[in-house]
């Protein structure tokens, strides 16, 4: 078997990989002793590069092409491994064929909230999520640092590491911007470049371009959420004493269309409110001027004011109320 399987690998002089599931970053080129026959055709196709690696070193990386493998297209390899006059039988190499398209709408996001200081709410814990674009830059490096000895290695090896990086750099552009929350919406585009710059130099040490990184929502907690929108509806309302005019002149109004007889109840209220006002202003004037006070309600001289759908009306004399009435 061992024999049979040596034997296939040296006749198959073609080394290539015609690509995998959407994921996958890296894919082996699987041989029997990683032996490769002198002369064998290497195919790189668009969108990959090819990393030849001896004994656990990087040796030659090929860009999208075809090439005949010898010593004059593996110049590292054929110095790692001393062939001075050249080469003839099979030579053990293993190959990576890295994908080098960009990997779009990866995900990042806060597991936890980010604490962090608002000059108008004081402390507060922020949440915030979004997404991502990388692409390797640097094959050999990726190989060495990321992969590995992984045959099929996939984007979801390196994301969780790359989310984490994110998120610990995220926390620590937010604290130093010392922007208020209320200003982060419109800041967004603006905090994405500055994150991305700011991770460049830790994403190089993976051989991986953070192409573009997008900040989608930062978002408080949900009772301080609530908080905030009753404080924006109080905003909104304005003046909180011709506020409370207008929804008791609402409630009279209401009061006035129902036909189960409260529009009495309501007219008799409102009466109430027009002799205690007329009592307050009698009272007033009394102790001010010391004039004498116009007539108590009830005599015959006492005028009356009544509140009718919301709007005051009179005045009215004892007669003429209870007529109206």
């Amino acid at each position: 078997m061992d024999f049979w399987k040596k034997l296939t690998g040296e006749l198959i002089d073609i080394v290539q990989w015609t690509g995998g599931p959407a994921d996958q970053m890296v894919s082996k080129f699987e041989r029997y002793g990683n032996e490769i026959k002198n002369g064998a055709k290497l195919v790189v196709r668009e969108g990959q590069a090819a990393v030849f690696v001896n004994e656990g070193k990087i040796a030659d990386v090929f860009q999208p092409g075809t090439f005949e493998l010898t010593t004059r297209n593996l110049p590292i390899l054929s110095t790692l491994q001393g062939w001075k006059y050249g080469f003839e039988s099979p030579f053990k190499a293993e190959v990576y064929f890295v994908v080098t398209r960009r990997f779009t709408d990866l995900k990042w996001g806060t597991k936890n909230p980010v604490m962090t200081r608002d000059p108008e709410f004081g402390p507060v814990r922020l949440r915030a999520f979004g997404t991502y674009v990388m692409q390797v830059n640097n094959h050999g490096v990726f190989v060495k640092q990321v992969v590995g000895t992984d045959g099929a290695f996939t984007s979801e090896g390196i994301t969780e590491q790359l989310r984490n990086t994110i998120v610990a750099r995220f926390a620590d552009v937010l604290g130093e911007s010392k922007m208020p929350i209320l200003d982060l919406a419109a800041n967004y585009d603006e905090m994405g470049k500055f994150l991305r710059e700011r991770i460049a130099s830790d994403m190089s040490g993976y051989g991986i371009d953070l192409v573009a990184l997008l900040v989608e929502n930062v978002s408080l907690p949900e009772e301080v959420e609530a908080a905030l929108d009753k404080r924006s509806s109080m905003g909104v309302i304005g003046d909180m004493n011709r506020y409370t005019q207008f929804q008791s002149a609402e409630a009279m109004r209401d009061a006035a269309k129902n036909p189960s007889g409260t529009a009495g109840a309501g007219m008799g209220m409102g009466m109430g409110f027009a002799m205690a006002n007329q009592m307050g202003q009698t009272m007033a004037q009394g102790a001010a001027g010391g004039k004498s006070p116009p007539p108590m309600p009830g005599s015959v001289n006492a005028t009356y004011y009544v509140a009718v759908n919301g709007q005051q009306t009179g005045p009215f004399d004892m007669g003429t109320l209870k007529s109206q009435v």
